[in-house]
């Protein structure tokens, strides 16, 4: 067998067992800019692998996703909830004969742009930046600009539309895998936010509202479960749930924002993150030529403000905190 085979047999396989609705690898829009495809992978394959390999993503894994530095490792990261909507969507994807290929690239790079300090971080990067900050849109400009060395990963067009369109406030991505994905996410992290929550103390066991138990189930495996089977069935066209179940994943999310997302015993240290991140972008606003040799290029280019931003977005939680203990805090000296 010839190795190009390798790709158009896979391609081939697509368009004989995906549904009509999934979007096949060989109907790609393309790429920014064009390359010779690969001979073993799709397109859809290759830009997952490229998301996997990349710097962006390693950094996740010490990225806050709700507790700020927990001292306990059983709490979730960025990067363990980027793999947890990779495996829901996945399922969902696979249940509804769609790419699952490209619904792996979108769900694994979803949140590349995303801050230190989790929402804290890009609350105040929005309020600072004279353009603003979100985090999505901050996904795909790590993905066509700020990797590899300023040439970016050369991502499908789906993937990046898929990147830009995971949010509640953005509108449906173009593909269903794309809006696969942005269900998976919400599912994500609504059902392992209420884990972490018990964990910590913040909500009881078995505390959730009564409707969101009966309707969905009492434990995280039954929600997700539910939430999924409802998607796989009520789906075709568009992305949708069972009015029922919708009503309760509803009630499941009002009931996390006003007890986990806002509530001061859960985010009791984020007025201390966004302080940090503020400082931080005040200090590389007035000093650009503190700024690492990438981001230093990037601000002749486009402005202190656009390098700053970039360098912050970037960074881990700890990296932000030694940054900060680096310029503000005196250090210890002896005679």
């Amino acid at each position: 067998m010839e190795v190009p085979a390798i790709r158009e047999r896979i391609e081939a396989a697509e368009r004989a067992g995906l549904s009509r609705y999934a979007a096949f690898a060989a109907d790609s829009r393309g790429r920014g800019r064009p390359e010779e495809p690969c001979p073993i992978r799709t397109g859809y394959q290759r830009d997952r692998d490229r998301v996997l390999h990349c710097k962006a993503f390693r950094r996740l894994m010490h990225k806050t996703q709700v507790f700020l530095s927990p001292e306990s490792d059983h709490y979730r990261t960025r990067l363990t909830h980027t793999l947890e909507v990779s495996q829901i969507a996945r399922t969902i994807a696979r249940g509804l004969r769609l790419n699952e290929d490209l619904t792996e690239a979108i769900a694994l790079g979803h949140d590349l742009g995303h801050t230190p300090f989790g929402h804290a971080g890009e609350r105040a990067l929005d309020e600072v930046s004279p353009f603003g900050f979100q985090h999505a849109v901050q996904s795909v400009r790590v993905a066509e600009k700020l990797e590899n060395g300023g040439r970016g990963l050369n991502l499908s067009l789906e993937v990046l539309d898929g990147f830009l369109h995971h949010g509640t406030s953005s509108g449906p991505a173009c593909t269903l895998e794309g809006r696969v994905v942005r269900y998976a996410d919400k599912i994500a992290y609504l059902n392992h936010d209420v884990e972490d929550a018990v964990r910590a103390g913040v909500i009881e066991p078995g505390g959730l509202p009564w409707d969101v138990q009966y309707s969905l189930g009492r434990t995280k495996s039954q929600r997700i479960t539910t939430l999924v089977v409802s998607l796989i069935e009520n789906s075709s066209d568009d992305i949708r749930m069972d009015p029922a179940i919708q009503k309760g994943y509803d009630s499941l999310r009002a009931f996390m924002f006003q007890s986990v997302y806002i509530n001061p015993a859960a985010k009791g240290e984020e007025e201390k993150a966004e302080g940090i991140v503020k400082r931080l972008f005040e200090y590389f606003l007035r000093q650009p030529g503190e700024l690492p040799e990438e981001y230093r290029r990037i601000c002749e280019e486009e402005g202190a403000a656009r390098a700053a931003c970039d360098y912050i977005s970037g960074m881990s939680d700890r990296y932000a905190v030694s940054v900060f203990e680096s310029l503000f805090i005196p250090r210890s000296w002896g005679i």
